[in-house]
């Protein structure tokens, strides 16, 4: 009888290694694949991480050209000053009725509660420093620049870019005159002073229409002097800073990212909305940033 157990032995493993030449091509066009994909994905998260950067600096660059000519009298000639004055008076005083709804809303959901909450709790001493971290260092800030951003970054980049595909931006500097001092300038400017301006109003509001609803429903202290000594004594250096740096900065942010994603238009009406899409997912996105970094600077301090 012929044994055949080492041809079969053989065989099997034949198959065998097979089987595994198989499996290694296999993992080896996974691994091939999954390296393509990773770096495919990486090249584009840098990509975008370094065009957000550019952004950032191009911005930056403005800000800091904007701030350096202001302080220079005689790029304030007649036409940039009756600019800006516009712009104050279309950013800062036209949504005033908007803000003081938005605070008086705010007074009622938010320091009503406060006020009510502390004095169930018997911790009346911390009205004060609870109403400076919420109302003013918080939420004041970033809520006005949000409303702004919205409602005047969107005009503001609309604005620019019709301008600049009319051929008016060409012709300003035909006539000699620069489109920086006449026309970035007195929006950034106007932006960030409207801003601050605008947070200062919704805070006093937010708090008075808060003491007057708790007062009248009886949910709250009826002592008006001793609610302002209260918040006046928790106000701290910090927090002035505070609130001036998280309304300044994210209007300075937003202005300069609006002009130039409108002056930045070139080609067809079409691209204004795109145009104007990206100035303002770019200013919100700086005002969360800001106001982060500002937050944790804060409280670490």
């Amino acid at each position: 009888m012929v044994d055949k157990s080492p041809s079969i032995c053989l065989y099997g493993e034949q198959v065998d290694w097979e089987l595994r030449s198989a499996l290694f091509v296999g993992l080896t066009e996974v691994a091939v694949g999954f390296r393509k994909t990773f770096t495919d994905a990486t090249g584009r998260v840098g990509e975008r991480v370094w065009a957000q950067w550019d952004d950032v600096r191009h911005a930056a660059a403005v800000i800091g050209t904007v701030l350096y000519v202001c302080v220079q009298p005689r790029y304030w000639v007649r036409t940039a000053r009756r600019a800006f004055v516009r712009q104050v008076m279309a950013i800062g005083v036209e949504p005033i009725g908007l803000v003081c709804g938005a605070a008086v809303f705010v007074g009622i959901t938010v320091v009503v509660q406060l006020a009510f909450w502390v004095a169930e709790a018997g911790q009346s001493q911390m009205l004060g420093p609870l109403l400076v971290a919420i109302v003013a260092r918080e939420l004041g800030p970033v809520l006005i620049s949000l409303v702004v951003i919205v409602r005047s970054g969107s005009t503001m980049a609309t604005e620019l870019g019709i301008m600049k595909i009319g051929g008016e931006v060409v012709e300003l500097e035909a006539q000699g005159n620069s489109p920086f001092i006449y026309l970035v300038m007195p929006r950034v400017l106007g932006m960030a002073l409207s801003t601050f301006c605008l947070t200062i109003v919704f805070i006093l509001v937010a708090l008075a229409s808060g003491y007057l609803f708790g007062a009248t429903v009886g949910k709250g202290s009826r002592d008006l002097l001793l609610l302002a000594d209260s918040v006046s004594i928790a106000v701290r250096p910090k927090d002035v800073l505070a609130v001036l740096t998280k309304s300044i900065l994210p209007g300075l942010y937003a202005s300069a990212s609006c002009c130039i994603g409108g002056l930045g238009v070139d080609g067809l009406l079409t691209e204004v909305p795109q145009a104007t899409q990206r100035a303002l997912v770019r200013s919100v996105a700086g005002l969360f940033v800001i106001s982060m970094v500002v937050s944790l600077l804060t409280y670490i301090g």
